[in-house]
């Protein structure tokens, strides 16, 4: 299967009120969307969250390195098989969001055209997947509240806490939490990175004292022996994420000693997200499914991802579009019981809004 056409559009989602990442604060998500039409007329939808200070790209420069680039290599690849896209992609270097955007549009076109995705469904018949709620930076008792209000109301037995406000403050947010849910609720820590080597131990000491199952990049982690010694210590799984991108990653990772790796399918895409996933099964070590600040749009092929793994360590990540006002989803995407049910069909493109998307006037297409 051949792509024959191509859009590339942009859009804002407002947020329902500031979020404080860990390098930058926004009152708004940035999205490009690609969409592909193959030979048979299907066609296939991917999304990629923009943020500069997390990708350094801005949507512009996206956008011309999908169209000059990647799209281009993909000429003549059959792009239902995602290794062959892969491959082709690989002459590149880095720009893994980039990257992501074109291979997951190429397994969605799959998926429409095909009626089932295009990898060995571990998990068939899945038509409904755990979520858990991420609590972003906030003054404690805020945190405590929000956390409050939606394991209430949706049912979350998990909460990814962000933590990296410094120990006594992220101390302070594990108190308020805890007493806002209970003590059923499942709480995990990522403070991305926000602490030292010389302090680590200190800080998941402070952790597994405050209740928390699983400690994410609590500093940089780095695949030496440092981060060997790290795992070998500590009370609590260490869960890597920002510093693996790759399966060669998440190699350096693995043979270091690692017991937990974050999957984030919006992220790193389709393909590579499989090649770590398989080799962190045949390691016997733990995944989950991260999210990267999808819309729902975006939540939906993430999720689709995580059907096919059997386990996880945790529940998946992607509910972070509940923090938007407005969606380019066509359908509702509901959390109940902490769980959301995936729409019935793999036409993707036939759930999008291309009514609202090309309201806002800021497409380009090819």
């Amino acid at each position: 299967m051949r792509i024959v056409a191509h859009e590339l559009h942009r859009y804002r989602l407002p947020y329902l009120r500031p979020v404080r990442w860990f390098n930058s604060v926004e009152d708004e998500g940035e999205f490009v969307l690609l969409r592909i039409t193959g030979e048979s007329g299907a066609r296939g939808v991917a999304e990629a969250p923009v943020k500069a200070t997390w990708g350094g790209l801005s949507s512009r420069a996206l956008i011309a390195l999908v169209e000059d680039l990647l799209l281009p290599s993909l000429a003549a690849v059959d792009v239902s098989d995602l290794g062959a896209v892969r491959e082709a992609l690989a002459i590149y270097p880095d720009n893994q969001l980039a990257k992501m955007l074109v291979v997951n549009a190429c397994a969605v076109l799959a998926a429409a055209s095909r009626e089932e995705w295009p990898w060995q469904p571990a998990g068939s018949g899945v038509t409904g997947v755990e979520v858990s709620w991420c609590v972003t930076r906030q003054p404690p008792a805020a945190m405590a509240e929000e956390a409050a209000a939606m394991t209430a109301r949706h049912g979350f037995s998990t909460l990814k806490v962000k933590g990296g406000q410094g120990f006594e403050t992220d101390r302070a947010v594990l108190r308020a939490v805890r007493r806002a849910v209970g003590d059923e609720v499942t709480l995990t820590v990522d403070a991305n990175g926000a602490y030292g080597v010389d302090d680590v131990r200190e800080y998941l000491s402070l952790l597994a004292d405050e209740g928390v199952a699983i400690a994410e990049d609590p500093i940089p982690f780095r695949p030496d022996e440092t981060f060997s010694r790290l795992v070998a210590d500590s009370a609590l799984p260490l869960l890597v994420d920002s510093s693996c991108v790759t399966a060669r990653d998440a190699a350096a990772f693995i043979n270091r000693g690692a017991t937990a790796i974050s999957i984030k399918p919006g992220r790193i895409g389709f393909a590579e997200a499989i090649a770590i996933a398989e080799m962190a099964q045949a390691a016997n070590v733990e995944v989950c499914v991260g999210m990267y600040a999808e819309s729902a749009l975006g939540s939906l092929i993430s999720l689709h991802f995580a059907t096919r793994l059997a386990r996880t360590l945790t529940p998946a990540e992607q509910s972070f579009y509940m923090m938007m006002t407005e969606q380019v989803l066509a359908v509702p995407l509901t959390v109940t019981g902490g769980r959301i049910e995936l729409p019935g069909t793999l036409d993707l493109d036939t759930l999008v809004d291309w009514a609202k998307i090309i309201s806002q006037d800021c497409s380009i297409g090819a």
